[in-house]
């Protein structure tokens, strides 16, 4: 019986778990009976491995902590652990049973859990051998596989025809499952692309989310803020706008974007045309696609028959444009001579922590690093971390450089090699330098893997630098934002309405330029209002006084906080501002301009962090702020009621005594030492009527009565 334990994959740790909480009583757990000590160690006795020793030693040390147990003795606590054990054998067995019936074909295979869920996506060129491999002496003594195999009841299959086509599938099942024991890129920041949509009227934006919308994507861009300047070139030369505004139906006017042309303005009726609007659109996607001969000939066509037709304004606005991509073409073609496009990857581990830094090379440029963190790999293994994250990495990315280096080699490297060279109609290639220029940017790419390690787990302070384009990643900004200013709303059932404004500056929180504001316009429980009002009166008094935008505006709020703020801002002619918004308990992150697509960052990242901590510096302000008006006012509210005391004297007598409970209490010579004895009396004449003799206050002031 022992060796058939062994054989079907039961996972110690499990047992011991589940032992210990039937020794604590379980009432639902199987039925318990008292054996000797002599037949529990019969059952655990595991003679020859080192599994069952470690099994026997830690439960008999649980039976002798009488701290641990609630039992006087070893003998009352002895419960059938033979029934705790075939009950992992019956589960065991069932899932060797199962894996001996699986195909030799290839395919994917996913390991669940007893509520069905999927824990463990993996794919296979012979489904069987590969499952089978799971249940195998030195498989269970890795930590990782063997509480796999304790946790898993059951193990589902499909078939594919190729090795490929299951790489392929994997990939999909774990983006779309996030089984906890594979390994799972969580990125704050992901790639910039280009999004022309498909409507009417379609538009350009600057996106981080790849959608099957009908729509056109164009990148990756590297770096990030290249993306955004590509789609300001849009606007200023090819007029197609990336705006909200709903193109179904017509509007009165236009748009500040349309007046300082940056957009045709197919919003209003008779400002364009259909035909118009289309060749800008084909202009674009001319620009995109990198065609910049078929670009510069259509325009040099329309530039002459321009001029020909004496519109001379539009024969010089295309002339402009046409040296423009001219002189962007000549720099391409310079560029790609330089060398290749090349992806290096390097890792630095200190299990659970992992962190990694890939290099992008773009014509033999270093054009951009990313960073990724994990916190929980506990049994780091460094093969099958490279094979895992290079799928979910370039399966469902459009571009593929043509050469990725990694330090390691993996097991299905040719057949992920095979699959991206399909994917890219051109060969890619996966190669581990080991000496030479290539192995010395790996070691630098690696150095700064170490780095990264530092800064993100050792809490490192990193640079105001850093900081400010780590927000720019992470939030997919055209800037790094230098400044930040971030306002909240604050008040009770809409009484007392007020709001502040923090800034946060080069790395810290600069409280001199703290701002309050006292909501005047809005009647009632209205956020949205206040927060218009206050983004106005903050940003018009701005461009009066000639001071310059905040690199990011950040509302304390939902979407509806971040709309009211950005209508303001068009208000009063503010256009292109960063803005975003953070709502609570979600602790979501909305940019405007990306509404769609709102930014959840990993718990632990530093990005959340700072700011969480500016949102609720705002909130603490605020809160304040409120709180000290409203005692103001409460303060005021009973002296005010008093009959012939006028509103100066009642200043006057809280100026003195500092509240209307230490009036209240003073007597009457010294209330007449502040304001007269006729108003003092009236003073002292109200408490009196308020209070029995028995509720009297005692007088605070040591030389009264």
């Amino acid at each position: 019986m022992l060796r058939t334990l062994f054989a079907t994959g039961i996972h110690f740790p499990a047992l011991l778990a589940l032992t210990t909480r039937l020794l604590h009583g379980e009432p639902d757990g199987p039925t318990q009976h008292r054996p000797s000590l002599a037949d529990l160690d019969l059952v655990l006795r595991l003679q020859g491995s080192h599994l069952g020793q470690l099994l026997q030693d830690e439960i008999h040390g649980l039976l002798n902590v009488h701290s641990v147990l609630p039992f006087p003795t070893p003998e009352q606590a002895a419960y059938d652990t033979r029934g705790i054990i075939e009950l992992y054998l019956a589960i065991a067995m069932n899932l060797r049973d199962k894996a001996a019936q699986l195909p030799l074909s290839p395919g994917v295979y996913l390991y669940k859990d007893a509520g069905g869920r999927v824990i463990y996506v993996g794919k296979a060129k012979s489904l069987r051998l590969r499952v089978r491999s799971y249940f195998n002496d030195d498989r269970l003594a890795d930590a990782k596989t063997g509480t796999l195999i304790s946790e898993a009841t059951d193990v589902d299959y499909i078939l594919v025809d190729n090795e490929k086509e299951a790489l392929a599938l994997e990939n999909n099942l774990i983006k779309q499952w996030q089984p906890r024991f594979n390994i799972l890129l969580r990125d704050d920041k992901t790639y910039p692309y280009i999004k022309l949509t498909a409507e009417k009227y379609p538009r350009v934006y600057v996106t981080r989310r790849l959608r099957k919308d009908g729509a056109i994507y164009y990148g990756p861009y590297f770096p990030g803020n290249l993306a955004h300047r590509l789609v300001h070139f849009i606007h200023r030369h090819f007029l197609v706008p990336s705006c909200k505004v709903d193109l179904t139906r017509y509007h009165p006017k236009p748009c500040l974007q349309y007046h300082i042309h940056r957009c045709l303005g197919p919003c209003v009726e008779g400002l364009t045309t259909d035909d118009a609007y289309a060749r800008a659109v084909r202009d674009v996607r001319l620009f995109l696609d990198g065609r910049h001969g078929d670009l510069t000939a259509q325009l040099r066509a329309r530039m002459e028959a321009a001029s020909e037709a004496t519109r001379f304004e539009e024969a010089g606005s295309l002339r402009d444009l046409l040296a423009t991509v001219e002189e962007l073409d000549e720099r391409q073609k310079m560029a790609a001579a330089k060398g290749d496009d090349i992806d290096i990857f390097a890792v630095y581990a200190e299990p659970p922590l992992v962190a990694l830094n890939v290099f992008h090379l773009r014509n033999g440029q270093i054009v951009d690093r990313r960073e990724y963190f994990w916190e929980d790999q506990e049994e780091f293994d460094e093969p099958q971390f490279f094979s895992a994250l290079l799928k979910q990495i370039y399966l469902d990315q459009r571009y593929v450089p043509g050469i990725i280096h990694v330090p390691v080699d993996f097991e299905d490297r040719e057949a992920l090699e095979e699959l991206l060279s399909e994917k890219r109609n051109r060969k890619v290639e996966i190669h581990t330098p080991q000496r030479g220029q290539k192995k010395a940017m790996l070691d630098l790419v690696e150095t700064n893997a170490k780095h990264s390690f530092d800064a993100r787990f050792r809490v490192l302070k990193p640079s105001s630098r850093a900081i400010q384009e780590a927000v720019q990643d992470a939030l997919n900004l055209p800037e790094a934002p230098k400044r930040i200013e971030c306002f909240d709303i604050s008040h009770i059932q809409g009484t007392d309405k007020v709001a502040s404004m923090v800034v946060w500056e080069d790395g810290r929180m600069k409280k001199s330029d703290y701002r309050k504001f006292i909501i005047r316009t809005v009647v009632g429980n209205d956020d949205f209002a206040s927060m218009r009002e206050v983004v106005t009166r903050r940003y018009a008094r701005l461009q009066q006084e000639g001071h310059a935008m905040p690199g990011l505006v950040l509302i304390d709020g939902g979407i509806g906080q971040l709309h009211a703020a950005a209508d303001a801002l068009e208000a009063i002619g503010v256009i292109n501002q960063p803005l975003a918004s953070i709502a609570k308990r979600e602790e979501i992150i909305y940019v405007l301009g990306q509404e769609d697509e709102p930014i959840m960052l990993d718990r632990f990242s530093p990005i959340l962090h700072l700011v969480q901590s500016i949102r609720d510096e705002a909130h603490r302000f605020a809160v304040t702020f409120h709180r000290t008006r409203r005692n103001a006012q409460r303060l005021t509210s009973e002296l005010d009621e008093i009959e012939g005391v006028g509103e100066r004297t009642v200043q006057k007598l809280l100026k003195h005594f500092g509240s209307s409970e230490l009036v209240r209490a003073a007597n009457e010579e010294a209330l007449t030492a502040v304001v007269g004895r006729a108003a003092a009396r009236r003073v002292k004449r109200y408490y009196e009527d308020q209070l029995s003799p028995t509720d009297a206050p005692r007088s605070l002031d040591p030389f009264g009565a």
